[in-house]
């Protein structure tokens, strides 16, 4: 792999919040054009991990890099230009235009005292398309449902457009149609050679869409690999705290309550 091609690393990285351990040590590599899910239970720690991979809290144990720097290595505003974080919820304590505030996704390309130009609007406008919110622009924020505005925050990631995408629950308040248009345009953007890391609670989509996992146990326990070696019934059973069996669906592996 070369140097250009390795988006995120974590070297031996373990997490401790108090007294607690999130997980034990481990490692992995994320080379652009692959997808990551992060599983586990409720309270397992993914959130604290993907903040962590993101750069936002420092590891207990450990390294992560990005691109391959540490990110003390980096600039605020180059890290914002490679790699970009979907939080969980979205505060939104004002009134603004959903073009408004997807525009804000275009800030860290602007420089320090650069404005929002022509073509900036023209990325915004697009990621709105891509969200199936074409038409929303002028619509204010406040008046829109839960699964509009969490499309709004989607689409001003993508009009970030980093080389890196950190999604802690990317399909909250979405509907089945809008859950399975993120995930395929996110696993669009995986194949055209980005890197994609989400938290996901749902197994059989997690399967269906990541090349790596990372499955927490929500005890310290932590395991990192291919799709296909972590997502085994019994390992699936052990974190998530009941009995599942694996089946095969028209190639497709499912899993479903025992």
């Amino acid at each position: 792999m070369s140097p250009r091609d390795c988006l995120l690393e974590a070297e031996r990285l373990a997490l401790q919040v108090g007294e607690r351990w999130l997980c034990c040590e481990f490692s992995l590599t994320l080379a652009a054009g692959e997808c990551l899910v992060l599983l586990g239970p409720n309270g397992a720690g993914k959130t604290t991990l993907l903040h962590t991979l993101g750069g936002l809290r420092e590891p207990s144990v450990g390294a992560v890099r990005l691109g391959g720097l540490p990110y003390a290595g980096w600039s605020a505003l180059d890290a914002a230009r490679f790699r970009g974080v979907l939080p969980q919820q979205q505060p939104d304590h004002f009134a603004a235009s959903a073009l408004e505030t997807v525009l804000i996704g275009r800030h860290p390309h602007l420089g320090r005292w650069g404005w929002e130009g022509a073509d900036d609007e023209a990325i915004a406008r697009a990621a709105l398309a891509d969200v199936g919110l074409a038409g929303f622009e002028q619509r204010d924020i406040l008046t829109l449902s839960g699964g509009e505005r969490q499309r709004v925050a989607v689409a001003t990631l993508l009009a970030q457009a980093p080389r890196l995408f950190l999604l802690d629950e990317p399909l909250n308040h979405l509907d089945l149609r809008y859950q399975i248009a993120v995930l395929d345009l996110f696993r669009t953007l995986a194949d055209q050679g980005r890197g994609v890391v989400m938290v996901l609670h749902d197994i059989n989509l997690a399967a269906r869409y990541a090349d790596h996992i990372i499955l927490l146990d929500g005890r310290g326990g932590v395991m990192a690999g291919d799709r296909d070696t972590v997502l085994q019934a019994d390992r699936l059973s052990h974190a998530f705290g009941h009995p599942l069996r694996r089946f095969d669906f028209d190639g497709r592996v499912t899993f479903l309550p025992d």
